[in-house]
């Protein structure tokens, strides 16, 4: 009797699955729910642009700002160390676009060996019925006015142009990019009066030295920060700050443009963005829970034959396509809004920031907008969620 063959059990081969293959499935068919309810599709979008608009109008705004207060003290610091401002301080003038001194330059008369401190008077006059920053120090000669670029831009004029300062015709002089026209201290006295503040050099090879401010004070007696926020005190003699000197991963320059976009990030139109940023957050979750509602007896099959983790993928991807296209319409409607409202505010730079910033929040709102309602939706059996209406 022959004894029968051992039986052989082969697995049959299994299915490859491409994950491309099925991230494709889950896009196609979350575009047929959206044709399923388009109407609904387009006020999640519309409600989440509008706050996404909101949200980047203010952003640009407070980038726009930032730049500004950067070029600003750049263009008064220059390559020094120090910059020793008036007890009364400096501000920015919206309509000069630079900043301006608000009261007498410090009576600096000690200078330590080899340093170099530089006065500059400082504010402003009209020129051609604009307003414009004049600063004046003993580097530019008597019937010259050294013109920033912007400004030239601003008055229309060009090397070798006359502009009249004071009362005076003055040849225009290319001076750089910047906003203000420098002329001699002597005609700026005669504008401004004694107004300005003082720009310090160390000496060459000492100029990266963190203790500048503290030598310098030293010699003259007056207070030192790194700090652009401290105010002077407007019954002292002045302020030094140190542009060198300070703690941190920020610059004074950066530090200063902060304060700019502070202003504006935490006013009341900050406030506006943000309250509108949760309602357009709060409309997206809302309308995911209205779509788990309507389609429980799917989800319920997709569960019980074990694609659970399908419908989380699923609402990964729906939720994905709406953020995206929600951001899309929000940036590109912020951006002509503040086009055609506000042009000599924002750049298209200040606007490309602040749709990089609102951009890093969209995958978290993505995933939270779909994991709210999905995660309602898997505590619940399979059984259930056939039997429901």
């Amino acid at each position: 009797m022959e004894s029968a063959a051992p039986l052989t059990i082969t697995r049959p081969p299994e299915i490859a699955t491409a994950s491309g293959n099925t991230f494709l499935c889950l896009v196609r068919f979350a575009l047929a729910n959206i044709r399923r309810r388009p109407e609904r599709f387009v006020l999640s979008v519309l409600g989440i642009a509008l706050a996404i608009a909101c949200v980047t109008v203010v952003r640009t705004i407070a980038a726009s700002f930032a730049i500004t207060g950067a070029e600003s003290v750049t263009d008064v610091i220059g390559g020094a160390q120090l910059w020793v401002v008036p007890a009364a301080g400096v501000h920015y003038d919206t309509a000069a676009l630079a900043l301006v001194a608000d009261g007498p330059a410090s009576a600096i008369t000690v200078v330590p060996a080899d340093w170099s401190a530089v006065r500059t008077l400082s504010g402003t006059t009209s020129v051609n019925g604009m307003t414009v920053s004049v600063r004046g120090n003993d580097s530019v000669a008597a019937g010259h006015a050294a013109v920033g670029e912007q400004l030239a831009t601003r008055l229309g004029v060009g090397p070798g142009d006359r502009v009249v300062i004071g009362g005076q015709s003055l040849v225009v002089d290319p001076s750089g990019p910047g906003e203000s026209a420098t002329v001699s201290t002597d005609l700026a006295h005669s504008v401004v009066g004694d107004n300005g503040w003082w720009t310090i050099t160390a000496p060459e090879g000492e100029q990266k030295r963190r203790d500048l401010a503290q030598i310098f004070g030293a010699a003259t007696g007056l207070p030192t920060t790194t700090d652009p926020a401290v105010q002077p005190d407007r019954n002292g003699s002045g302020l030094i700050y140190d542009t060198v000197g300070g703690v941190g991963p920020l610059t004074f320059e950066q530090n200063f443009s902060a304060l700019f976009s502070g202003k504006v990030t935490g006013s009341t139109l900050g406030l506006i963005s943000t309250i509108g940023l949760i309602l357009g957050f709060v409309i997206a979750v809302s309308s995911f829970l209205a779509a788990v509602a309507e389609r429980k007896r799917e989800f319920g099959i997709m569960s019980s034959i074990g694609l659970a983790d399908e419908v989380l993928y699923f609402f990964l991807v729906e939720s994905a396509i709406v953020f995206v296209v929600a951001y899309l319409v929000g940036v590109l409607g912020a951006g002509a809004a503040v086009a055609l409202v506000i042009p000599g505010i924002a750049t298209v730079t200040a606007w490309a920031q602040a749709a990089g910033m609102v951009a890093a929040f969209i995958p978290a709102m993505a995933i939270v907008g779909a994991l709210i309602p999905v995660h309602r939706l898997l505590q619940q059996r399979p059984v259930d969620l056939l039997g429901g209406r």
